[in-house]
């Protein structure tokens, strides 16, 4: 008999086994095996909140291997993720194979390596029923909103709508900057940026206009900036001061679960979705040439910034080896403080064996796991590295009683600066240059003098990275989260994003507006940060988790019969529901609908008159390969995607793969794109073959257009254009 390791994931099982030898069996759970049912709400309120649970549809062949194999078993260990989530999951592992919760059969591993696994078998422990109940409280909490305010809104604005305890917050963020962005009046200012020359130099550098001897001026129009300029233009500048310092810039912490996100939507323009699914790969094990399934990096949800000292002497060595002494920090590893909420289970994000560099293992990456591990890597090792010095000047350029102000600096030592600088989300700090050598009293020449008008600009709108920013300095959802409130949130059109821009739609207004004026708890920021905390002491045993739902749940209920009783002859408009269209058959406007399988057009005469026409959507700038007509986004019967052209029959254009704007540059076709852990374009011509990987972002975006109703099967048809 063999004991039996239950994972969550195959890859992981993998790895994990590779570790464990032939006196072990490694199976993956495929993650949680039973759950509330998503068509009831399957909470026994009168019970005490008591969950329903069942094996997830399509689960239950894996439960009953699942069981048969922890029957053979010796022992059965629990390992899955170390976090409350896969606590939960252990517990009804636990219950489906009639396990004792008394045994210690609870295994962790902050790190898939030989380290990180034999340290995690070496000290079972119990399942922690204080982790599981803080995750009962939060999915019956979460459970409870959703299925009881959605269908309100439903009701009350359009099918299909639904509220959440975080993401309804998230939306409201947005929205109300949206608001402050309106409500903003710019405001004119000028500035007047100069170019200085010293007396025989002809290297000229810049100043802004700082004010007068008493302090700094605002220039409010453009009258008063001429007044400036004709009172310096025959004067004679020279240097009034000149101050030299040295600045040190520290290296910024490494990643946790929030910043890696911020900083993969900066650097690499992956949306936090991308980055969590990268993340758990590097995490679970990677097939490395010449070593096998290696884990690559730490646990990757976590908010602690607590480092183990064997990953800092690690760091050490190699920053040693690599760049010498100097480039390590004088006082010693460098430590960081996690916030005052942080969870601190787990180490921060940092790769698991600092000896394999990006550079190293690339060929053994697809293209997204080589951009992440390199950014985690090198901001793991350069929070290890010693401070940037930069050597700076400052100087005043005194002309005809007002001053001009110069700043500059040189780097005296690069320290981390030479792997890896932390990005921001804007431009926040002044661009310097460096600055020829001044002194006191210098005699310059005016190379140019140009008034500059501006207006104050209103705050920016939300990204990706600066709204997770938000929502972990607000205390809104947890680490775990972030990726799949923006993905719900976007999904189901509340937000729309532009580029990396995030913008609230009509609908995310109109029904935030409603929520706050009928739920303001709901979308209370302050409130939520509060139930927030509260979830927090559930999960460190200091509250029943029955008393927070019960606290809860009185107030909701209420507040939403009142709303259901004073609202229930209102039905909400949205403009962005109205077409432009005239219905063919009776004259009448034809509206937006939304349907089980998403929106279409019909006419406002219904039912008596059941016009429809579909909503297709289409590949923007990506014309049809065949007749330069638009691509259109498919599904079969079975749900899988496919591309077609609209101009069919007339064009039978037909692919399982979507084409781009590239050519082939062997014979000049339109290239594929095939999905996947590696991308590929290829040439689809009869005897061209040719192919290449595909490291681009796909930024393809989809635009909605009307296509005529048809009665045609959606099977694709495999032709010559495109094989499988």
């Amino acid at each position: 008999m063999s004991k039996l390791v239950i994972v969550e994931s195959p890859a992981k099982a993998k790895t994990i086994k590779k570790y464990l030898g032939s006196g072990y069996e490694v199976v993956a759970s495929m993650g949680h095996i039973r759950d509330l049912n998503p068509n009831r709400l399957s909470v026994d309120i009168k019970k005490k909140f008591a969950p329903k649970y069942e094996i997830i549809p399509g689960k239950e062949k894996l439960a009953d291997e699942l069981v048969k194999l922890a029957q053979k078993s010796e022992y059965v260990y629990l390992a899955t993720d170390p976090d409350r989530e896969g606590e939960a999951i252990s517990w009804h592992l636990a219950y489906l194979l009639g396990l004792d919760l008394d045994d210690t059969n609870r295994v962790t591993f902050n790190e898939i390596t030989k380290t990180g696994v034999n340290t995690g078998m070496s000290a079972p422990r119990k399942i922690d029923l204080d982790l599981v109940n803080a995750q009962q409280a939060r999915r019956i909490l979460d459970r409870l909103v959703g299925y009881k305010l959605s269908p309100f809104l439903s009701k009350k604005i359009r099918k299909g709508l639904s509220a959440g305890r975080v993401q309804s917050v998230a939306v409201r963020i947005v929205v109300d900057r949206e608001k402050k962005i309106r409500a903003f009046k710019p405001e004119e200012y000028w500035s007047i940026d100069a170019k200085f020359v010293p007396k025989g130099s002809r290297k000229a550098f810049s100043a802004s206009f700082y004010g007068n001897a008493q302090g700094k001026m605002k220039i409010g129009n453009q009258h008063q900036a001429q007044e400036i300029l004709d009172a310096v233009k025959d004067a004679q500048p020279f240097v009034e001061k000149v101050k030299h310092g040295t600045r040190k810039r520290q290296p910024a912490p490494p990643f946790i679960t929030s910043t890696l996100q911020q900083e993969a939507s900066r650097k690499l323009g992956f949306q936090s979705k991308r980055t969590m699914k990268v993340a758990q790969e590097l995490y679970e094990g990677i097939d490395i040439q010449g070593m096998g399934a290696v884990g690559l990096i730490t646990y990757m949800r976590t908010d602690s910034l607590r480092l183990s000292e064997d990953a800092l002497n690690a760091a050490e060595e190699y920053i040693k080896k690599t760049w010498g002494s100097d480039y390590l920090p004088k006082d010693g590893h460098r430590h960081f403080k996690s916030r005052s909420n942080a969870q601190d289970g787990h180490e921060a994000i940092r790769p698991t064996t600092v000896d394999l560099d990006p550079a190293g293992i690339k060929d053994s990456l697809t293209g997204d796991q080589y951009k992440l591990y390199k950014l985690i890597w090198e901001r793991f090792i350069a929070c290890q590295m010693a401070e940037c010095i930069q050597k700076t000047t400052q100087a005043d350029i005194h002309v005809n009683d007002y001053i001009f102000k110069a700043s500059g600096y040189v780097v005296d030592f690069d320290g981390y600066t030479v792997l890896y600088v932390e990005s921001r989300d804007t431009a926040d700090e002044e661009k310097e240059s460096e600055l020829p050598e001044l002194k006191k009293d210098m005699p310059l020449k005016v190379k140019e003098m140009i008034p500059n008008q501006h207006f104050t600009q209103p705050p920016a709108r939300y990204t990706e990275a600066s709204l997770i920013k938000a929502m972990e300095e607000y205390g809104i959802g947890r680490p775990s989260t972030y990726a799949s409130t923006i993905s719900t949130i976007t999904s189901r059109e509340y937000v729309k994003r532009e580029n990396k821009t995030l913008y609230p739609t009509e609908l995310g207004e109109v029904t935030t507006r409603l929520m706050e004026e009928r739920f303001p708890k709901i979308v209370n920021v302050k409130f939520t940060a509060q139930m927030e905390q509260e979830l927090d002491t559930v999960e460190e045993g200091e509250c029943s988790w029955v008393q927070l739902l019960t606290d809860f749940y009185g107030d909701f209920i209420t507040t939403l019969k009142q709303a259901k009783e004073e609202m229930k002859d209102v039905k909400i408009e949205l403009e962005e529901d109205k077409t432009d269209l005239i219905c063919d058959k009776c004259g009448k406007p034809m509206v937006v609908k939304f349907g089980r399988y998403g929106k279409f057009i019909a006419c406002s005469g219904y039912p008596d008159c059941k016009n429809i026409v579909k909503l297709a959507d289409t590949l923007k700038d990506i014309p049809c390969p065949k007749c330069g007509g638009n691509v259109i986004v498919r599904t079969t019967k079975k749900g899988r995607t496919f591309y077609g052209c609209s101009n069919y029959p007339d064009c039978n254009f037909i692919s399982w793969y979507q084409p781009t704007t590239e050519k082939c540059p062997q014979c000049g076709s339109t290239l594929f794109k095939k999905k996947g852990k590696k991308p590929l374009l290829f040439c689809t011509a009869e005897g061209c073959g040719y192919t290449a990987a595909d490291e681009s972002e796909d930024t393809t975006e989809i635009i909605r257009m009307i296509v005529p109703q048809k009665t045609e099967s959606e099977e694709p048809i495999r032709t010559s254009e495109v094989n499988e």
